[in-house]
């Protein structure tokens, strides 16, 4: 059997379904979501997963109520300050990508403090996808990329993928190997596009709230067992 993944990406869906079933608010699905964020990073960190990346709040999801954009807002900033001896505890080291500068100073201390903190630890990483969309991030890596090109006076013609990579917010993280979505939802929703060209996907009808220790094995069951090509 093949070796478990480096870097695990999880697209975690389904907190609103999950409360609808049992008559509960969105942000309680939200809250059951939150604690699902915890144990499946601790079952990482178990594993020996390298790098864990989690699509917590897309540049789409401004497009939700106020209501509930806000309890999420209030839910983030209280999990990582709740989490935040464990993380450093686990020798996690905390980071974001997307663009945070839109969120409230006292959420943006908490994220910056959060990742100064654990900045020198060695073991797993973990990254949470805020305000993110690959998009936006391929669009200001290109502009980025053509500045340079402009100032250095460089040829385009010797323009290399690796050029552009070292742009993106994921420049320090290796793409990833697997890619999950939960809810039975079968699409990117706009995450990772460019790192996840050679990516295995891994589809389950099972809401995020739902997915445990159990769930993640099997994903990575699948993943064991499949033969990755790159193209070849």
């Amino acid at each position: 059997m093949r070796k478990a993944p480096r870097h695990i990406a999880i697209i975690m869906d389904g907190n609103g379904r999950w409360a609808k079933k049992r008559n509960l608010s969105r942000a309680a699905g939200h809250r059951a979501g939150a604690k699902t964020v915890d144990l499946i990073t601790e079952e990482c960190v178990k594993i020996g997963i390298e790098a864990l990346t989690l699509y917590a709040f897309s540049s789409e999801n401004w497009k939700r109520s106020q209501l509930e954009v806000n309890a999420l807002m209030r839910l983030l900033k209280q999990s990582l300050q709740k989490n935040a001896k464990k993380i450093k505890r686990n020798n996690i080291k905390f980071n974001v990508i997307g663009e945070v500068g839109v969120f409230r100073e006292d959420l943006k201390e908490t994220i910056k403090n959060l990742m100064k903190e654990t900045s020198a630890n060695n073991g797993m990483l973990l990254t949470l996808a805020l305000n993110y969309g690959a998009r936006q991030e391929i669009l200001n890596a290109v502009k980025l990329l053509v500045r340079q090109f402009q100032e250095k006076k460089m040829d385009p013609s010797s323009l290399k993928e690796e050029d552009l990579e070292k742009f993106l917010y994921t420049s320090s993280i290796p793409d990833p190997d697997l890619i999950i979505r939960t809810s039975g939802e079968l699409r990117l929703s706009n995450f990772l596009l460019w790192q996840a060209a050679y990516s295995e996907f891994y589809f389950t009808d099972t809401l995020w709230p739902d997915f445990d220790a159990g769930e993640l094995k099997l994903a990575l069951t699948e993943y064991e067992n499949r033969e990755r090509r790159f193209g070849e």
